[in-house]
């Protein structure tokens, strides 16, 4: 289904625009190719987290990885690759230094669901807060959120948040950057949720992972833990599992059920990229 996006993109998500959107302008659909070069060419930064959630805009050709928030950038972090497929692979030199972990309130372990309050009901609005280290100065992850129906898939293609489209289309949902330990954080207004959302899928992919030949191996300390409008954690979950099949990982999920909502530990990965995702989660990505 073909829109229009506020970032100089336009029609459908196809495989070139997805890793490429970091140039001045996209015609056409996205692509995996423009997804995952989005990213370093932009000075631009995803808003910070005391941002008001009135004044951020969706940004355009942003792509800052958290590596150059929080770790020393990586050679040729700046250079858009053609090309996920062609890309050389990375050097790895020593390894980034290690941010510390915040303390667990309420800690489950994978597959745990429950749900977010006493009588499932939400409002107001909640964090889902994200971090991570990792033993490759080259691998850099990135934080996505898919917004989907009852059946599973996205509401529409635009229904996603991601680096390069950092809020819905409901505005109920923000990318952020994190503070303290928390590497990003993406904001939840329940309030402004559209009434056919059903779940909220949170994914941690790890950009240019093919071209890079990067894997979740190499990740350490991921983690998500959901606040409440009150600004108290209510859940928190760390991965205990990665391997090195896998390039993005379903991290954790809110999910509406006989009315009640709950969080799922899922904690599952995919050896897909972000397009890799967006076709899998029902958004139109053309070859």
């Amino acid at each position: 289904m073909p829109f229009d996006i506020a970032m100089k993109s336009k029609g459908c998500f196809d495989r070139n625009s997805l890793t490429s959107i970091n140039s001045a302008r996209v015609q056409g659909s996205f692509s995996s190719s423009t997804l995952s070069a989005q990213n370093r060419s932009a000075a631009q930064k995803i808003p910070a987290l005391n941002t008001p959630v009135s004044s951020i805009h969706m940004q355009t050709n942003a792509r800052t990885p958290s590596a150059a928030r929080s770790m020393p950038p990586a050679s040729g972090r700046n250079k858009p690759s053609a090309s996920i497929h062609n890309a050389p692979s990375a050097s790895v030199s020593a390894p980034p230094p290690r941010q510390k972990l915040p303390t667990f309130v309420n800690p489950v372990q994978k597959g745990r669901k429950l749900p977010l309050t006493a009588d499932g009901k939400a409002s107001g609005i909640w964090k889902a807060c994200f971090g991570w280290n990792t033993s490759n100065p080259q691998c850099d992850a990135d934080v996505s959120a898919f917004l989907l129906g009852a059946d599973g898939k996205v509401l529409g293609d635009s229904w996603f948040v991601f680096y390069g489209q950092t809020e819905s289309p409901d505005k109920s949902c923000h990318l952020q950057n994190g503070q303290g330990t928390d590497r990003e954080v993406i904001t939840l207004d329940f309030q402004k949720l559209h009434m056919n959302v059903k779940k909220i899928v949170f994914v941690l992919t790890i950009h240019e992972a093919f071209s890079r030949r990067l894997h979740f191996g190499m990740m350490q300390d991921a983690y998500i833990r959901i606040f409440n409008d009150r600004n108290a954690e209510c859940v928190s979950f760390q991965m205990r599992e990665y391997y090195s099949n896998v390039i993005s990982m379903m991290i954790g999920e809110i999910y509406q059920y006989n009315g009640s909502w709950k969080f799922h530990a899922v904690g599952n990965g995919v050896a897909k990229d972000l397009a890799g995702l967006c076709a899998l989660y029902g958004v139109e990505v053309s070859d």
